[in-house]
């Protein structure tokens, strides 16, 4: 299985709590003013990469806490990236997945397509919604702008109410 990726961070410290290895995803149409990884809109950029070989670089860093799937926008590749979540999670590490649309978005699309409820469910956390570079906030952990959420996934599907990560409070 195939992903389009604009590019690899084996190691970052920026992109949730813990070492991550960061997947930055080819192709978004949310286009948002500001954003820092405009040049992951287009999705016809980047390059294809099988899972398995972004796989293998999670293997060969023991001291990862998990992987971080960026973009671009990770849901426009939701089958790729929930064959390659599945995977992480068998090697014991976590999830997050940085998304420019909003958890009730995701609920609805989820109802829709299998692929993005899957890679919902298979997301430890979600950062949701678009960059508004109104609401910039570089004081934010994890995040760029005060209308994004971090969002414990499991909790919050089983109680059908939104809750947030305990490790990005200062909202």
């Amino acid at each position: 299985m195939q992903l389009r990726v604009a590019g690899i961070v084996r190691e970052s410290v920026v992109d949730g709590p813990g070492l991550r290895l960061v997947v930055f995803v080819q192709g978004c149409p949310h286009r948002c003013p500001g954003c820092h990884n405009a040049h992951t809109w287009d999705p016809a950029g980047g390059v294809d990469m099988a899972v398995e070989e972004i796989l293998e670089m999670v293997r060969q860093n023991p001291l990862l806490k998990g992987v971080t799937f960026s973009g671009g926008e990770p849901f426009g590749q939701a089958e790729s990236l929930a064959v390659l979540a599945r995977q992480v999670h068998h090697l014991g590490k976590d999830v997050i997945t940085y998304t420019g649309y909003t958890w009730e978005e995701l609920q609805e699309w989820s109802q829709r397509d299998g692929a993005v409820k899957e890679l919902l469910e298979l997301s430890d956390y979600i950062v949701d919604g678009p960059y508004v570079q109104e609401k910039r906030d570089p004081a934010l952990p994890f995040r760029g702008s005060t209308n994004q959420r971090i969002i414990h996934v499991a909790p919050s599907l089983a109680g059908g109410r939104v809750v947030m990560a305990s490790w990005g409070s200062t909202q």
